[in-house]
């Protein structure tokens, strides 16, 4: 499957601007608020996007996060976690030290009394020992149905391991370069689920930011032959988060495009229509969350796909 209809989200209890992911991630800006005040706001907005998602059928299981921990960024843990079909959990690498410490084992024991089944864990991070990080399905897009994986390079994603990761997962590497301008200069796109999203039948991509001209044409033409509509936003469109966005599952299996209020906003009505071909669009306020964290939906959804014991014992 492409999508699934249950999702993972932490809920935070100490977010903020993270100093140590801001070097590199320039969606970052800064509140003139105290930490505990966006943490608020960052909550309240966690809160209703969460609602607006069960209220629609998706089901969203919420773990709150230890403030003792101290992690800024736990509202994002798609960048350490990822779930898979054959009940395998893949441990992924983090740039920013303490992003590290989101990496929670209890959250398998969550998961486990909510009947899910895991039958293996694959751990990348002792990688972070030679300074080389793969941050999940941010680094990482998946075309699960046709056995591809698209990774933009940067800082937190490395090449090599990214590879290594194919193999492991039995996928094709699809690797390109996706910049943006940041003081007049060409600089690396922090995640590749900022400027690109995949769904089942479509692509959304910042097209603009893959500047060498044959990666971009390599890209394009691996998304046509496997028979993506491609919608094309721009580099504008992408830093309000528009390429930030998840394709899930609903109620009586409707399919729901996710992504925050200032992305729908940032969208024109040709690119409304052809995301409403495919999805219902659902999107919620993330303002604080986007400015602050420089991530948006598609980042506060950890995709579960692990098997249920009902289904393997029903078989």
């Amino acid at each position: 499957m492409q999508i699934t209809n249950t999702i993972l989200m932490i809920r935070p209890v100490n977010f903020r601007k993270n100093e140590q992911t801001a070097v590199n991630n320039y969606f970052q800006e800064d509140i003139k608020a105290k930490n505990s005040e966006i943490n608020k706001k960052a909550q309240k907005e966690f809160d209703t996007f969460v609602n607006v998602l069960r209220s629609n059928g998706v089901n969203v299981i919420v773990v709150e996060d230890k403030v003792e921990t101290d992690t800024p960024d736990s509202i994002f843990p798609n960048n350490w976690i990822s779930f898979h079909e054959n009940g395998t959990i893949a441990v992924y690498p983090m740039f920013a030290e303490n992003r590290r410490m989101e990496r929670r084992e209890d959250i398998f024991d969550v998961l486990e009394a909510q009947g899910f089944l895991i039958n293996n864990v694959v751990d990348y991070t002792s990688a972070e020992e030679e300074g080389i990080f793969l941050e999940g399905t941010g680094s990482i897009l998946f075309d699960r149905v046709n056995g591809k994986a698209y990774c933009a390079l940067s800082e937190r994603a490395n090449e090599e391991l990214f590879i290594e990761y194919c193999e492991d997962f039995d996928c094709f590497p699809v690797v390109f370069t996706a910049n943006q301008t940041v003081n007049e200069e060409r600089l690396p796109i922090y995640h590749t689920n900022v400027m690109m999203a995949m769904g089942e039948s479509f692509a959304v991509i910042c097209l603009d930011a893959i500047d060498d001209k044959q990666e971009r044409k390599s890209v394009i033409e691996h998304l046509k032959k496997d028979g993506k509509d491609i919608i094309s936003i721009s580099e504008e469109q992408m830093h309000h988060f528009a390429g930030n966005m998840l394709q899930v599952i609903g109620r009586q299996d409707q399919r729901f495009m996710v992504m925050s209020s200032a992305a729908y906003h940032s969208l024109n009505t040709e690119q409304i229509s052809s995301l409403e071909k495919y999805s219902k669009i659902l999107h919620s306020s993330l303002d604080t969350i986007e400015t602050c964290g420089g991530g948006s939906a598609r980042c506060m959804m950890a995709e579960i796909f692990l098997p249920k014991e009902q289904s393997l014992e029903s078989i």
